[in-house]
């Protein structure tokens, strides 16, 4: 319920448009832009490797197709704002890492299980290592966000 003003009366909080943080300004523009491209990136090229040489890896492009759809939940988390999905995205992102640090190790380890590369073999190293910084730096950014939120 609200009250006169429109405000919440017992104290609830309700985020609208106008009172949702903006996750996008300063260094969130380019990390959206970056997801971005990695979005683009990662489901293009497992686009195609799933459609033309499944057999050939299909743990590889089962896992970069996976990678692909978790960039395009953050950068939508990024691009929503707000605390639900600044929680989300920082989910995402330790997801994302423990991802990246998982298969980049396991394709150092055991090669011989990624016949062809995913977007997280060797730590991301095909894409200028920008899934295992990426992130990091996103983690950092959100939870800056959050602490430079107002309390609500």
């Amino acid at each position: 319920m609200t009250g006169e003003n429109g405000t919440p009366e017992s104290g609830a909080t309700r985020e609208t448009p106008e009172t949702r943080q903006k996750l996008i300004t300063g260094p969130g523009i380019l990390l959206v832009w970056l997801y971005g491209v990695m979005v683009v990136g990662a489901v293009s090229r497992s686009a195609v490797q799933i459609s033309t040489d499944f057999d050939k890896a299909p743990l590889a492009y089962s896992l970069s197709a996976v990678a692909g759809l978790v960039y395009g939940f953050i950068t939508y988390s990024l691009v929503r704002g707000g605390s639900t999905a600044r929680t989300a995205a920082l989910v995402c992102c330790a997801a994302e890492l423990v991802g990246v640090l998982g298969v980049g190790t396991w394709t150092l380890v055991e090669p011989s299980a990624f016949p062809d590369a995913t977007v997280w073999s060797d730590f991301g190293m095909g894409y200028l290592f920008i899934p295992v910084v990426l992130p990091v730096t996103a983690i950092f950014w959100l939870n800056r966000a959050r602490k430079a939120s107002p309390a609500r």
